[in-house]
């Protein structure tokens, strides 16, 4: 069978939207070298969650599973580089090695109990798990510091330095996050998810090994969750149970994934750059009224947009073909 070659507008609308991808990509890359440090922090932070969100698509939006308490795997990213820097005096890189195979286990070890639930049951499991963790970790005083925390080594170097050293760690990251996304999801395994997400009975009906696809998509969300831990653990250089679990995060992020547009590539990343973006204008105009503001706009992007950024933009605008193609069915 034969398939239509791309109309000439399709061919425009691609070099567009890839010419301005590279543009912002370009721009981000520049941004350390004439950004203040304080704009350089709130890039770093939305990098950070940019991660998380992505990492949130992959369980959430692609296999249909809310994983609400995935803020478990940063903490444990987090603690085990601080654990191995401090207890062990092991340098930075292996440390976060660690951390991403404790997170990877963690996966191994509850996925296949876990992962037998589904909807609200699966998320309030990884709710529980989360919790369950963090009492650990508090508890654990001669080994985590317990409710004290760790502190970390100080990363050498200046401050301007360290900046663009992190800025450019999490950019990366976050790019990483990206291209395996794209690439995942365009081979078998995205397929997989999406017929588990559309309908599991009917995928273990054609003979797709459901829990497998499930515990390795888990897998790659909680591996790269745990490297934004680990890399925020050397960031701030001093780490607390209630800060890395903190269920706010996890909030967040699960915002932000839903903001841009859940199940599509770059729903995620644009949701955290907007999230981001309206709560620092919050905080630095609106001291006093920040979070009701911050809620108001939240709910007005809900209203308008409750699919999401990427499918509003699609819809209404018809931005790009490019568009149409990277996105998926909503998941909920």
């Amino acid at each position: 069978m034969r398939t239509s070659k791309p109309s000439r507008r399709d061919r425009v609308s691609r070099a567009a939207v890839g010419f301005l991808c590279a543009a912002v990509v370009l721009f981000l890359m520049g941004c350390p070298f004439f950004l203040s440090a304080y704009w350089l922090r709130i890039l770093t932070h939305t990098f950070m969650f940019a991660v998380l969100a992505q990492a949130i698509n992959i369980i959430a939006g692609y296999a249909g599973y809310p994983a609400f308490g995935n803020v478990v795997f940063f903490g444990l990213g987090a603690y085990s580089t601080g654990v191995l820097m401090v207890k062990f005096n092991t340098t930075f890189l292996p440390s976060m090695i660690f951390g991403i195979g404790i997170c990877i286990f963690f996966t191994i070890l509850f996925g296949l109990p876990v992962l037998r639930l589904k909807g609200h049951y699966f998320a309030i499991a990884t709710l529980g798990l989360n919790e369950a963790t963090k009492a650990l970790v508090d508890n654990l005083t001669g080994l985590t510091g317990g409710g004290m925390g760790l502190s970390l080594p100080l990363i050498a170097g200046d401050v301007e330095s360290n900046s663009r050293y992190f800025y450019f760690m999490f950019f990366g990251t976050m790019m990483l996050c990206l291209l395996v996304t794209h690439l995942l999801m365009r081979s078998r395994f995205g397929y997989a998810l999406r017929s588990i997400r559309s309908n599991e009975r009917s995928a273990e009906g054609m003979g797709i090994n459901t829990t497998r696809y499930k515990v390795m998509a888990w897998m790659i969300s909680a591996g790269f969750t745990g490297i934004a831990g680990s890399l925020y653990a050397y960031w701030m250089s001093h780490i607390e149970p209630a800060i890395v679990f903190d269920m706010a995060i996890a909030i967040k992020a699960f915002v932000m994934f839903l903001l841009g547009g859940a199940g599509t590539l770059l729903g995620p990343i644009l949701g955290a750059f907007i999230l981001e973006t309206v709560s620092t204008f919050a905080w630095s105009h609106l001291l006093n009224y920040h979070l009701a503001t911050l809620g108001a706009i939240i709910i007005l992007i809900v209203i308008f947009m409750p699919r999401g950024v990427v499918f509003f933009l699609q819809d209404r605008f018809f931005v790009s073909n490019l568009i149409k193609k990277i996105r998926e069915e909503r998941t909920f």
